[in-house]
């Protein structure tokens, strides 16, 4: 067995971005632990079998903490919450939160669609529903192509605001879905108008959450952060399945009561994705970040910290002013555009 001296030694030591680098030692029971490493109860845990007593048997504590386990293993990546960034479950816990909202605000959506093309009416022309579907579908996918050639260079670089405007266009689209019923002349140009909005959001949601993924992974792990993210939409979409059934009988026969949840679960569905995005801490530098750190060093002689600046970067996309470059300026232009105006000149 080791000695103290031997397991106090760091055996590595790991660094990540802007962040301080952190030793790894082997713990008196055989596994590897952190300096500072990050605790959520449990959730940091896994249980340790004491002496006498084997994994699995009887109940009490012992079987709480093996299921709880078992649900981290399931629904957090491996090595949690080492293993991915310090923002992480914040933001999860509130886009678990929007995800659930917005499964309810599609539940209601999706009835008012179905209402709008006849189902349950024995009036509705099958040829016309499927005329309908098609319009919506064909123009959603010239949608998508084009917004992607559109904006798809921009989404990386500002992966929060887009993230934001995602859901807000999402929830616009489904606010248009029940609406459509009600004016039955305009009900294909309407619900095409939707679909289009949806695959918009489709394009810029996934791609912002690839960008979201790779800086949320610290450990190479970019595949089991994805994976795991799915899992817990997933459970979360179940959820809200279960609680649509229970909703939709009971507010099916009042357009009001269902407009009325619609505007509720929307403004809890865009709260929860505000606090989201303003959770993240995002280490790279985009145009209005850099910005925020040139002004900041410049006028205080500090450099901005990570969180400070992100803290600060507007989230609503096209509301920042662009952020003006020229090159090879003298130095002393440079100090005195910095300082008096709001555009900076690099050199």
């Amino acid at each position: 067995m080791a000695d103290a001296a031997s397991l106090r030694a760091p055996l590595c030591t790991e660094q990540f971005g802007s962040g301080a680098p952190r030793g790894c030692s082997a713990a008196a029971d055989g596994s590897l632990q952190w300096d500072g490493a990050r605790r959520w109860g449990w959730l940091s845990r896994a249980p340790i079998a004491k002496p006498g007593q084997h994994a699995g048997g009887g109940g009490g504590p012992w079987a709480a903490l093996t299921a709880l386990s078992g649900l981290r293993s399931v629904l957090l990546p491996q090595g949690f919450p080492d293993s991915v960034s310090p923002d992480y479950l914040p933001y999860q816990l509130w886009d678990s939160v929007q995800a659930f909202a917005s499964s309810l605000s599609g539940s209601l959506a999706t009835q008012a669609v179905l209402q709008g093309l006849g189902v349950g009416n024995a009036k509705a022309s099958v040829s016309a529903a499927t005329s309908t579907w098609l319009v919506k579908d064909s123009t959603g996918m010239l949608g998508r192509i084009i917004f992607a050639w559109w904006k798809g260079s921009k989404l990386d670089c500002n992966a929060k605001q887009w993230r934001l405007f995602a859901d807000i266009l999402n929830d616009v689209a489904m606010f248009l879905e029940i609406m459509a019923p009600m004016y039955p002349i305009f009900f294909t140009m309407t619900v095409s108008t939707s679909n289009l909005a949806k695959c918009i959001v489709g394009v810029a949601g996934g791609a912002t959450r690839a960008a979201l993924t790779m800086h949320q992974a610290r450990r190479n792990n970019m595949a089991d952060v994805s994976a795991k993210d799915s899992s817990q939409e997933t459970v979360v979409n179940l959820a809200g399945l279960l609680v649509s059934l229970l909703m939709l009988p009971l507010v099916s026969d009042c357009p009001s009561l269902s407009l009325g949840c619609f505007v509720l679960l929307t403004a809890l569905h865009i709260y929860a994705n505000y606090r989201a995005v303003r959770a993240l801490v995002l280490e790279t530098l985009n145009e209005s970040r850099l910005q925020l750190v040139l002004e900041h060093f410049l006028q205080r002689g500090e450099v901005l910290e990570p969180a400070s600046a992100n803290q600060m970067e507007p989230l609503w996309t096209g509301f920042w002013p662009s952020l003006s470059l020229s090159l090879g300026v003298p130095l002393h232009h440079l100090v005195s555009s910095a300082l008096f105006s709001p555009s900076v000149s690099l050199s």
